[in-house]
């Protein structure tokens, strides 16, 4: 939405959006036994599914919205640039809808945690981590062998870490590292961009890269870095690990969910430019480390079962709402938005 709404328009475009898609899902809904909805927009068609004797389940892919806004203001003023802040009337809204939802699905032990804290009641919360595609992401390459080239997938944003991942670099000590940004950058980090390309050489910005090439930039890279401040859990760690691929990334990002620290990547604190400085010179120092975890990575995620096993977990909570004796039936999920 940043970028083509004026800024002065982007809380109230959001509000708008969220409560007009949920009353035309509300005024279609069908009948059904378990109702499950994207936060933000599920209040209305929640509430109508449960008073029909349904279930209603709310999917946040992120963190507590309290805890997102709190993080958020804090970091854009660490970087002196002006935050919009998410329009008081969604957090009203998606706090409403975790408390009239039966249950909340979150995608890591992390964004669980945000909602523990703020004293959601445990048993209607339930993990269930993203898949990868492996049909999509697999080894194409290999990188190359005198560099050390970092490589960062998705929405260049304050949100992502971005100064975190420009500082970091700087600090990296290796006669041939590169860094590329394969996504989007977002309007207000533009400057930030600007003034890192002028200390970086080899920086390079791609923009938006579609799948069946990313794979091949995955295969090519040392090392995924992901320095995220917030965020659910972000799909392009589980593609790069597809591609044999090893990441750095922070906890903030559900790391944790995928991989364990030093064995198939590095695990960081977030907020903290000297320990990922400190987690991509240990890897542009050590090639033998860096082959170790490539290959860890790229058996961890072979053995996660792609998207099948987050459908199964996602259908078993179903099950279990409605009391459902068959809650391990065999069902295979294949998402169309999966997307970086």
């Amino acid at each position: 939405m940043a970028g083509w709404v004026p800024t002065a328009w982007q809380q109230p475009w959001e509000y708008w959006s969220n409560t007009t898609f949920g009353a035309y899902v509300a005024s279609t809904l069908p009948e059904c036994d378990v109702y499950c909805g994207l936060s933000g927009s599920t209040l209305r068609a929640g509430r109508l599914a449960q008073r029909r004797g349904a279930r209603y389940v709310c999917d946040r892919g992120s963190c507590h919205i309290r805890f997102q806004e709190k993080v958020l203001r804090e970091e854009y003023d660490r970087w002196e640039i002006r935050y919009v802040g998410i329009d008081p009337r969604v957090v009203e809204q998606e706090e409403l809808e975790y408390s009239q939802a039966d249950a909340i699905l979150v995608p890591s032990k992390f964004a669980y945690t945000t909602f523990t804290v703020q004293g959601i009641f445990q048993g209607k919360l339930h993990v269930a981590p993203y898949g990868v595609d492996l049909s999509r992401f697999s080894p194409s390459g290999r990188p190359r062998a005198e560099g050390f080239d970092c490589l960062f997938v998705g929405g260049l944003s304050v949100r992502k870490g971005a100064g975190y991942l420009f500082e970091s670099f700087e600090k990296i000590e290796h006669p041939s590292k590169s860094l590329t940004i394969a996504g989007t950058v977002a309007p207000d980090v533009k400057p930030m961009l600007r003034r890192a390309a002028g200390r970086i050489p080899t920086l390079r910005v791609l923009g938006h890269v579609p799948q069946q090439e990313l794979k091949d930039l995955m295969s090519r890279a040392h090392v995924l870095v992901l320095p995220s401040v917030e965020e659910g859990l972000a799909l392009v760690q589980a593609q790069a690990m597809a591609c044999s691929c090893p990441v750095v990334a922070s906890i903030n990002a559900g790391a944790g969910d995928l991989f364990e620290n030093g064995r198939e990547g590095l695990i960081v604190r977030p907020r903290d430019t000297d320990a990922l400085a400190e987690a991509l010179q240990r890897l542009a120092d050590d090639p033998q480390l860096r082959d170790a975890m490539a290959r860890a990575a790229l058996r961890r995620v072979n053995s996660m079962g792609g998207w099948d096993t987050y459908g199964q977990k996602v259908l078993g909570v179903f099950y279990d709402l409605v009391g459902h004796k068959d809650a391990h039936t065999m069902w295979t999920f294949s998402p169309e938005h999966e997307t970086t």
